[in-house]
């Protein structure tokens, strides 16, 4: 969300979406309420610091990580308020392993890519993380059924090998997809887990098998070849978080327009329009850092009234 307000956020995404509301992001604070450095400062025994390069591993926890965890409790005291008596899903985000460990620097500049010993360390330490930050969410929210995002950007490149090095000379070598299955996996296994990616080419196969309860991604970058694993996903239980509410400012469309790709898709793959409104989340194409504040509120309200038109009329 754009902004700096932890209590203005967390009274527009629980306004905006009454039915689904999640632990907004501020990353116009600076470095440690980004995405990157929230996550870090989740991590439990590895630390980070930041250079001007990015985010680099420390040896001990400083400046950097202690004003990351301030900010995520200013957000969490937020939502507390906002949420007080609140029952139903609610949406807590953090960076998946990989992106993670493309965008975190060893100690010598390198990307944690560079080093499995220390990729597997990194994913290790998310995962407990994880356990004490959501455990800390359900004190907070006893009514509410959590819900994880794992934020994988960076997927698709860790998997093809696009991920460069820092010496921007080279890319790092593809991770071997079953190890990346294997990390996912472990994350998701004890959490409802929504996985999100905002780039092309997401790996839907990939993602139901290590138990994504639901897949988040761009509609508008969805290729012909995505359709066939969207219809599997949809068929196997797998639900949809469709991005197509632009994330920055845009002249927005009537609602049922906005979703019209969604009911061309569903009957292009002979799926059961009945179907749409229990398989089908209707979101932004991705955050909504980068837009204005009444931009922010409007595509957030527009999302909500989107999501009625197609469980009114999926047709």
């Amino acid at each position: 969300m754009p902004g700096g307000d932890a209590r203005e956020a967390a009274n527009t995404v629980t306004g905006s979406f009454e039915g689904f509301p999640h632990l907004p992001e501020l990353p116009a604070r600076g470095p440690g309420s980004d995405m990157i450095g929230r996550t870090l400062g989740l991590l439990v025994e590895m630390y980070a610091h930041v250079e001007p390069s990015g985010w680099r591993i420390s040896d001990r926890p400083g400046r950097d990580t202690r004003r990351a965890r301030s900010w995520l409790g200013e957000d969490l005291d937020a939502l507390e308020e906002f949420t007080q008596g609140y029952e139903g899903p609610l949406k807590v985000q953090a960076v998946g392993p990989w992106t993670l460990a493309a965008a975190l620097e060893l100690r010598g500049g390198e990307s944690v890519l560079a080093d499995p010993g220390a990729c597997r360390d990194l994913a290790a330490s998310l995962a407990e993380g994880l356990r004490a930050h959501l455990a800390e969410v359900r004190r907070r929210a006893p009514g509410a059924q959590v819900v994880l995002q794992l934020d994988e950007p960076s997927l698709t490149a860790v998997l093809r090998g696009h991920v460069r090095t820092a010496s921007g000379y080279r890319t790092h070598r593809a991770v071997d997809r079953q190890i990346v299955e294997g990390a996912l996996r472990e994350l998701i296994a004890e959490e409802q887990t929504v996985v999100h990616s905002c780039a092309p080419d997401v790996p839907f196969a990939l993602l139901r098998r290590a138990g994504a309860a639901a897949i988040s991604f761009d509609f508008q970058l969805l290729t012909e070849r995505d359709e066939e694993l969207i219809g599997e996903a949809v068929e196997g239980g797998t639900k949809l978080f469709a991005g197509v509410v632009p994330s920055t400012d845009a002249a927005l469309s009537d609602p049922a327009g906005s979703v019209m790709g969604v009911r061309t898709l569903w009957r292009r793959l002979g799926l059961n329009p009945g179907t749409l409104a229990e398989s089908v989340v209707i979101t932004p194409s991705c955050g909504l850092a980068g837009a204005s504040p009444a931009y922010a509120r409007a595509a957030l309200a527009h999302c909500a009234r989107a999501a009625r038109s197609l469980a009114d009329n999926p047709e």
